[in-house]
């Protein structure tokens, strides 16, 4: 079996070669190979970029033309060391060739350095991870001990790469941890950390196509979400607080705050001021805001409404707690929660609360 780091970099296909330089040299002691390449992986082979010899001593020196900034693999016999390549890249290599996926050091590129030891990460974890289905396999009654270590593990895990993105803003090394990033459980962790790539590191092929595979995505999701920005905003009909009803569309032609609270949600009370504040603001340019309770005690919403003046008209109810129509159409499971809908009744974003509704106002309507 080949004893190799993680390939976590799967390169792409790309036009012109040449047009990036590069040097790597450094010491590899107890080396078990005479030869060093400097390589693209493509999924199920390799492309050598240049190489050379490693002396007796360990040390080698290889330089040549790389087709892009991009990611990389230092190939010393069975061992893959992942780099990260750019113009004029002068990157030095030390490790013990007996034990590389446990010592290596790379001098003049902390980004990489930085990779690698993430890359370390990863690779205990997949070892940690085969090596207990590999346990539950030879005895299954061991599953549930299996499972209660895996998932102690697995947050400790969580709670190493969640560091490593904080560490390491903006740096290309981010790119280590897409593949540890639960997509469909946390997809706005993983667009912060594409879109961080992208900015600095856009020119990379590799980077190129994680954007486009995480367009899809986002396009994929989008399609499957009712309340994705630019779908209309579902429709529905409620009481008033004096009785009579209205409907969502009765305010079409306005920018409206969709704002689902109640009296006592401690949070939504807190938040109230600033609604407030952006509706006396903004009233006279085309803006309002259409109260939901999810309250089940009609007096303790009134007064609520008059205690933090809120003079907007449209206030509604069921007076049905958490069984609200409104809420359960818009999946309502945690308050205050907004939705902010333009003229046309159309979603332009959820959730805005604070700075966020402020500044969003502010670009629609002006400041």
């Amino acid at each position: 079996m080949k004893k190799a780091l993680l390939l976590l970099f799967v390169s792409v296909s790309i036009c012109s070669w040449g047009q990036i330089t590069a040097k790597i040299s450094g010491n590899i002691f107890n080396a078990k190979t005479d030869s060093v390449y400097l390589s693209q992986f493509f999924g199920t082979h390799y492309k050598n970029s240049f190489g050379g010899k490693i002396d007796k001593n360990g040390n080698f020196e290889i330089s040549g033309t790389v087709p892009s900034q991009d990611y990389y693999v230092l190939r010393i016999g069975d061992y893959d060391v992942n780099l990260i390549i750019r113009d004029k890249s002068d990157i030095k290599v030390y490790g013990d060739g007996s034990k590389l996926s446990q010592f290596v050091n790379i001098v003049n590129s902390e980004e990489s350095s930085n990779m690698f030891k993430f890359v370390q990460v990863l690779n205990r974890w997949q070892s940690k991870s085969d090596s207990a289905t590999a346990i539950v396999k030879a005895d299954p009654s061991k599953q549930e001990e299996v499972r209660r270590e895996m998932a102690a593990a697995f947050q400790q895990f969580q709670s190493a790469t969640k560091s490593f993105i904080a560490r390491n803003p903006n740096s290309p090394a981010l790119y280590a941890a897409v593949n540890a990033i639960d997509g469909q459980n946390d997809f706005p962790t993983y667009e912060a950390v594409v879109k961080q790539l992208v900015t600095v590191f856009g020119d990379s092929p590799a980077i190129q196509q994680l954007n486009k595979n995480y367009l899809g995505a986002k396009a994929q999701i989008q399609a499957n979400d009712r309340f994705a920005p630019g779908k209309e905003a579902p429709d529905f009909e409620e009481a008033l607080a004096d009785g009579k009803t209205m409907k969502l569309s009765d305010l079409r032609g306005k920018v409206v705050l969709l704002d689902f609270w109640a009296s006592w949600c401690g949070p939504c009370r807190r938040e109230n001021p600033n609604v407030v504040r952006l509706y006396e603001k903004y009233k006279d340019k085309g803006f309002t805001v259409m109260s939901v309770s999810l309250d089940k005690d009609r007096q303790r919403w009134l007064d609520a409404i008059e205690k933090d003046n809120l003079s907007w008209p449209y206030h509604v109810s069921d007076l049905k707690f958490w069984s609200s129509k409104a809420a359960k159409l818009y999946g309502v499971s945690g308050i205050p929660f907004t939705v902010l809908i333009d003229q046309e009744g159309k979603i332009i974003r959820t959730k805005l609360r604070g700075e966020d509704l402020a500044n969003e106002l502010a670009r629609l309507l002006g400041s």
